[in-house]
This record gives structure tokens, sequence and C-alpha cells, in this order.
């Protein structure tokens, strides 16, 4: 949890963008991304600076890193570079914070391994094999349950263990590529038999993803003391949701249909390294049940919560139309989850499970105890019950055709620069 020179909040870019106060990519940041040039060039990896991008595979930038490292760069995903470990990226990171800081000697020779942002396009920052979608949020547990069971909504087993379950990698896409809605059996209320149709109650979930780097072997489980040396990094996540074919579906196995057809990342993966001034403490009472020994960690526990402000906005086709700027539903803090990052990977991995480098863990919708801290429109709307006013007029219950969501994350500490994890923007399509 120590933090080096690379976090030093006086160090500036000779890249001018980046030491603007805004910026989501200072050089306290550096994080990495599989892009491509839009003219169809192979996918390889690139570190945002500002609004540009440091491309990895060019000459100029190959030669400040060490030689596996360089290797690993050049392909299509973070995979290669995830499998080398934690002083390969501690290594990396520490390079570039190096070669692009004013003064850097290497400023004139790194110019032409440039790009920008905008001139991109961007892949899966890494080869899902698996996804695993969790539930650490006792705000939003406690509200989808209060919907569901008005008596008891926690289930017994919440408090004890990091709730999740097993989501399906070949749907995660990358941030700008459409979302189509989705078909599934539906059972209307009042009804006796089911029908098939699009669904009606689409939502979104605001959430991080957490993506390993190293693995653990089949049989071997990983300790808290650990878990953190096999983050790589986090992204954000929008797991998108069929409301009405998830309360058709979820009993007794869980999701299935109404979570599969899409989940949409951000490309930039924000290290673990470039997010340790910004852990936390758990927030969890005393008079709650206390976690079994393996899902224990006093380390863990004062500092093992994320503070990363959530943020999800909406541009219907309406204030598309009109030019208007995103409409802001909701402004939440991931610190407010029950259940940390070292808890995820302690609890996959403790009866044997082997992770691997590029698996994907979904936190799970984040939402805060406040009104407006709520992470999908099923909290907002009170099961749709109460449609959401948008500032031009309009009301949304659920989504609809041509509606934008963009979720984006950021961090803000006293006495450390300002980090930001871009955004994951998807549009509703048929």
């Amino acid at each position: 949890m120590t933090t080096n020179e690379t976090h030093d909040a006086a160090l500036r870019s000779w890249l001018e963008s980046a030491n603007a106060p805004d910026a989501d990519f200072p050089i306290q940041n550096l994080p990495l991304a599989a892009f491509g040039t839009q003219g169809g060039a192979p996918l390889r990896i690139g570190a945002a600076i500002g609004d540009a991008i440091l491309d990895l595979s060019h000459p100029e930038a190959a030669a400040l890193l060490d030689a596996p490292v360089a290797q690993a760069c050049r392909g299509p995903a973070l995979n290669e570079l995830m499998a080398l470990g934690p002083r390969a990226w501690s290594g990396l990171r520490l390079a570039l914070s190096r070669a692009l800081r004013a003064g850097s000697p290497h400023r004139t020779r790194l110019q032409s391994a440039l790009i920008s942002q905008a001139a991109v396009r961007y892949g899966l920052p890494a080869r899902i094999g698996d996804y695993t979608d969790f539930y650490t949020s006792i705000h939003h547990a406690t509200a989808v349950g209060r919907l569901l069971r008005p008596d008891q909504p926690l289930l017994p087993n919440y408090k004890w263990m990091p709730v999740a379950y097993h989501g399906r990698a070949s749907s995660v896409r990358v941030s700008g590529e459409a979302v189509a809605r989705p078909t599934g059996q539906i059972r209307p209320s009042g009804a006796g038999d089911p029908i098939v149709e699009p669904t009606r109650r689409l939502d979104y979930e605001v959430e991080l993803g957490v993506l390993i780097g190293i693995g653990n072997p089949p049989g071997q489980s990983i300790p808290m003391s650990d878990a953190w040396s096999h983050v790589f990094g986090v992204v954000l996540l929008n797991d998108w949701s069929a409301r009405d074919i998830q309360a058709w579906e979820y009993q007794p196995l869980g999701p299935f249909l109404s979570k599969s057809f899409a989940t949409t990342i951000s490309p930039w993966v924000v290290s673990a390294e470039a997010l340790r001034p910004f852990r936390a403490a758990c927030i969890r009472p005393d008079s709650d049940p206390q976690p079994l020994p393996y899902l224990h960690d006093a380390q863990d526990r004062s500092g093992g919560a994320l503070d990363i402000v959530l943020e999800a906005s909406i541009v219907t086709s309406a204030m598309r139309r009109d030019a208007a700027a995103p409409a802001r539903l909701s402004r939440t803090n991931s610190k407010h989850a029950y259940w940390t990052v070292a808890q995820m990977v302690a609890h996959h991995t403790v009866n044997g499970c082997n992770l691997v480098p590029g698996d994907l863990l979904g936190t799970g919708t984040q939402s805060g105890p406040g009104a407006g801290e709520a992470g999908s429109l099923l909290e907002l709307t009170a099961g749709g019950r109460e449609p959401l006013a948008l500032r031009n007029g309009e009301q949304r219950t659920f989504l609809e055709d041509g509606d934008e969501i963009q979720v984006r994350g950021y961090c803000e500490r006293e006495g450390f620069a300002r980090i930001g994890l871009g955004s994951a923007v998807g549009r509703i399509g048929r």
C-alpha cells in the first residue's frame, strides 16, 4: 500500500494536456489499453498521458522498457504483460513516469510515439477467459431486496461471504460498442404463462471491474494478505440487465439471459499501484458478523476499500438531437462497498479455483446510502413505480432504444493528483 515517486503530486509532464487540473490521465495515472489506428492496423498496447496515447510498441518507446515487457506490449491485449507479475508492472510504470516527466531527455524521441486519443479505436484490454460478478454493495443489495422481500431484504448469507454468480465472458465488450435490446422469457404481472419478447425493463448497473494479473495454481487459494499482488488493475463496468427477464428466471440458480447479452467495460486499465493513494478504511458495523478468518486481514480492514467516485449519465435520442449535455442520473462512491477487492479474490479461490491472467471480477452495482447514490434505474425508480424526471421534460423508468449510458469514475484525495478511469459508454439499439 506504500506510495512511491510515481505518485508525487508535484510531478508534471512535458505533454501539457496531462497537467490540466481535471485531466483523467495525468502523469500520476498512466493507465494501459489495447488500441489500433482507424486505418485497421493491428491492436497493440498504449499508455494514456493527457489527451494522447504513448504507443508502447513504437521503437522509441520500446527502447525504454525491459525486453520481456517490450515484447508483451506488442501484443493485441494485456494478458502477456499481466502474466509477468507485479515487479514488471511496477517497472513499466516507473519507466514511463520518468520518460514523460517535464525535463526528461526522452521528450524529443518520444514525440513520434504519441497518437491522439481521438484518432484511435479501442479493443478489449484483455482476453477475458472468465467473468465473475459479485454483489458487494450492501446498499444496493438492501434496496433491491426490499423490492422483492420487504420483510427480509438481505438473505442470511450476505454478511458472511461475498456473493457472486458466474457471468458470460464472450459478451463483454469495450466502451463505444452498441448494445442490442435482448429478447427472453417474461411472465407479465398477473399472467399465468410466460411470453417471449424484447425486454421492457432494460437497466444499467454502475460497477468496477477488477482484472486479474498473475493467477494461482488449481487447488491453491490466495490469502487476503497476498490478494492485491494478483490484481493488475481496475476498469469501469456496466452490467446491462433485463429486469423482467431476470425476475422470471433468477430462482433457483440466479441470473442467466437477463445478464449474459452484454457487459460494457472502459478501455483503460488503471493499475493497482496508481490506486494506492485512494485506498480507504472499510465500513462494517461492529454489530455485524465479523468475517471468518480467511476473509479477515487487519491491513485490508484499515485500507482495503477503494475511494472512487462513480457517476452515471444518460443521453436520450431527443437530447442528442438538441445537442444537449448528458444528464447525470446518480453519483456514488465505491468506498461504500461491504466487501473489498481482496475479500473477493480470497473467497473466489478458497475452494481452490484457479484464476488466470485476464479474468474479470465485477464488484456488482455500487450504490451508496443516499437517495441520489443508487447505481441502477431499478433503485432510482423504486422498481419502475416512480419515473425519473429528466431536465428536458422526458421521463424514464427503464431504458428506451437510443438511450446512451455513460459511466465515469475518478479519484481525489488531498495531497495527491486527481486521476480518472475514463468512461464506459454504451447506446441501446435493436
